[in-house]
């Protein structure tokens, strides 16, 4: 088999170990402490700056406009559909200017 498929194997078990392995954890205690809570919602921020910092920095005209359309959206709708606005957005831009 290909290298592709196992390193797409691997990704699937260590990201299911570490989702499975946080839920054990956690369901050991009774009641959480309010740093761990608090942490743990900064999570989901702290991923999605990581995602779209590196096309803010080093994006081209096509990359700066899909971000600014989806901040734009994402003040007015819900998630899915600044993804998707934010999606179409790049697509179109990296369409014209190719």
């Amino acid at each position: 088999m290909s290298t592709i498929f196992w390193i797409i194997l691997a990704g699937a078990v260590l990201t299911y170990a570490a989702r499975a392995g946080g839920h054990v954890v956690l369901s050991m205690f009774d009641r959480v402490h309010p740093r761990v809570e608090a942490a743990l919602n900064a999570v989901p921020a702290a991923v999605l700056t990581t995602l779209v910092a590196p096309a803010a920095v080093d994006g081209g005209p096509a990359e700066i406009t899909a971000l600014v359309v989806a901040g734009l959206v994402a003040l007015r709708f819900g998630l899915l559909e600044m993804f998707l606005a934010g999606t179409a957005a790049l697509i179109a831009m990296r369409y014209l200017l190719a």
